[in-house]
């Protein structure tokens, strides 16, 4: 997940730049409307902290010059910097590995099976960061049907940052995160290699996913519903009415019965509490009833 970092430290000593509770407001309400990130003005400091970066990059004098770059034509490329800024990716292999666990054991069983009756099996990670989360799906789906690769199996995957995307599609991570994937694991997930440094993700896995940018507050392109959704330490940082909003999404997103998995922080709040049954900790399957079979979004997958 692409996360705010809510240890970052304040800045100390004397500022760099002016920066007013107005310019600050001004940010929080941009990032907002761009990306539901929820700002609480007790961020001001890891605001102005990573922010400085961005105002030093592009020969600023202040946060006004920098709010202002927004009105402007280049103001549009600026938005994946200040995403990119104000966020941190915190995830690694195997993360809230109960929730892999679950999946194999109680839900990849019969969606396998319907696959081998020529049936779709989709299945989405919805905040994949780097792509970590993704490859562990394709590792528990190939664990489970080692021939995926012959059935109509696709795993989704996207995240906002378009910066994360560029190192989940090259499948290589540094040699130090290999500790994450169980021993019995590395064998499927790890092509061979003779780096020292990185390794890279088995290709048998990797024609099994499929990464994309999505913004979570923004239009949803796809069309077919999806058999488990994995969308962890997301929806924490928007407000209350930006999760209520995404769990009610995330019901029309999928099949009758369908799976979510959320963060070991967050909990289904509004209406889409009477879609769903808790079935785990932090694990819910779609229920059958009044207002679970609305039609899915428009577009294709």
């Amino acid at each position: 997940m692409n996360a705010l970092n809510p240890t970052l430290p304040k800045a100390n000593g004397p500022s760099e730049y002016a920066f007013t509770d107005a310019d600050f407001r001004q940010i929080a309400q941009m990032a907002n409307e761009i990306y539901g990130l929820f700002l609480q003005d007790s961020k001001k400091p890891l605001v102005y902290s990573r922010l400085a970066k961005r105002l030093r990059a592009l020969g600023l004098n202040s946060f006004r010059e920098y709010c202002d770059l927004f009105r402007t034509t280049a103001g549009r490329d600026e938005q994946t910097h200040l995403l990119s800024a104000l966020t941190t990716n915190v995830t690694h292999f195997f993360r809230e590995n109960h929730h892999f666990e679950q999946l194999s054991t109680e839900i990849l069983p019969r969606l396998i099976d319907a696959a081998r009756r020529g049936e779709k099996v989709r299945i989405w990670s919805a905040a994949c960061s780097a792509g970590q989360e993704a490859y562990c799906l394709a590792a528990a789906v190939v664990a489970a049907c080692p021939d995926a690769g012959r059935f109509d199996i696709k795993i989704l995957a996207t995240d906002v940052d378009p910066n994360v995307l560029k190192i989940a599609e090259t499948g290589r991570y540094p040699v130090d995160q290999l500790s994450a994937i169980p021993s019995e694991m590395r064998r499927t997930m790890v092509a061979p290699t003779t780096s020292d440094d990185d390794f890279e993700i088995n290709p048998k896995l990797r024609e099994l996913v499929t990464f994309g940018e999505l913004n979570l507050v923004g239009d949803w392109p796809m069309k077919r519903p999806f058999d488990v959704i994995f969308c962890r330490n997301a929806a924490i940082y928007f407000d209350q009415t930006t999760q209520a909003r995404l769990w009610e999404r995330f019901n029309t997103a999928l099949k009758p019965m369908g799976y979510l998995m959320i963060g070991h922080s967050e909990r289904l709040s509004g209406p889409a509490t009477q879609y769903f049954k808790s079935i785990g900790v932090t694990a819910y399957q779609k229920q059958q009833g009044p207002g679970t079979g609305r039609a899915p979004y428009s577009g294709e997958q």
